[in-house]
């Protein structure tokens, strides 16, 4: 255990710390006089304290409205965000049991028809904390990323310059060059045209996703900004593109977000936009978190430039709106 989660543990009465991740953040579990909880230690300088503290405030407000997320716990004095003497910020907020999702990389465990099921889940699930996030009266020190045109292809995008990528051969900077493009003027007729924008969870990953008693939970908001709406739909997505069922799953997850949030014909067109957005984004995010050898990084460039040329070239065949 660090010295930052033995300096923030009083001030939530928290103790039995143990580290169950250490990637964007570093999470533990605890134990606190009311039950269970995750103890975070926000990565520096990823976030601004504003857009920190915004996101507690979303989530403490989702929750008081019955959205599947966990509550932000305040501290013993009060406040749901403390900086620590390293200078490094901590939260806590409440533990949610169950099993995750999935894990990036693994196949899906189940029978074609449970995934299916599952992923009905899932949409319904994102749907109500976009209706929920609607509902809200944000306080006017609301701060948190955008992931619009800009955020997502701009000059400079929220997670990076995924067509600069330097493990790119010349041809996949080109391929990656021309999808960003076509990516800005599709998003940008979009948007014109009406396509839902809002708050959004922006990273709903299997590893996000935890499995309670009452169905999906969604579990990390450290991403969540102003974004398409099917910009969280593609997200799923892009993590199902090398599964058996994809037709299946995606037909499944779009079902069950249309059951809480009507979809017209011309946002059903876009779900494969978004989630070509959205494996170009993890392009990007890949540069500045891992090491030049992870072949991580090979894994994403090589997702993305295979999706790129079925969506330009109209050839989707996982997709039927």
């Amino acid at each position: 255990m660090t010295q930052d989660a033995v300096e923030a543990a009083p001030r939530w009465r928290l103790s039995n710390l143990h580290l169950i991740v250490d990637r964007e953040n570093a999470v533990y579990a605890a134990t606190r006089p009311a039950g269970r909880a995750a103890l975070r230690l926000h990565r520096v300088g990823y976030q601004s304290q504003s857009a920190i503290q915004s996101e507690l405030w979303w989530c403490a407000a989702l929750a008081e409205a019955g959205a599947p997320v966990p509550r932000a716990i305040p501290a013993t004095d009060g406040a749901l965000l403390h900086r620590l003497s390293s200078g490094r910020l901590v939260s806590v907020i409440d533990w949610v049991d169950g099993p995750a999702m999935g894990a990036a990389g693994v196949p899906l465990p189940g029978t074609p028809p449970s995934q299916a099921s599952l992923h009905r889940a899932v949409g319904a699930m994102v749907a109500r904390v976009h209706d929920a996030s609607d509902s809200l009266v944000l306080p006017a020190e609301f701060s948190r990323p955008a992931w619009d045109v800009d955020g997502l292809t701009g000059e400079v995008p929220f997670w990076g310059r995924f067509w600069d990528h330097p493990d790119l051969t010349p041809p996949e900077r080109a391929l990656l060059s021309d999808t960003r493009v076509w990516l800005s003027k599709s998003l940008t007729d979009y948007q014109a045209a009406g396509g839902d924008f809002g708050l959004i969870l922006a990273d709903v990953l299997r590893e996000n996703v935890l499995i309670g008693p009452e169905g999906p939970v969604l579990i990390d908001f450290d991403d969540a900004g102003w974004g398409f709406r099917l910009y969280d739909l593609g997200t799923v997505l892009s993590q199902c593109l090398s599964e058996p069922c994809l037709p299946l799953i995606a037909q499944a997850l779009v079902a069950g977000y249309a059951e809480v949030r009507p979809l017209t014909a011309a946002d059903r067109a876009m779900v494969p936009v978004f989630t070509l957005a959205r494996c170009c984004a993890s392009v990007g995010w890949t540069m500045p978190r891992l090491s030049p050898d992870d072949p991580i990084r090979r894994r994403h460039i090589d997702r993305a430039t295979r999706i790129a040329r079925q969506v330009l070239s109209g050839n989707v065949g996982w997709w039927s709106p």
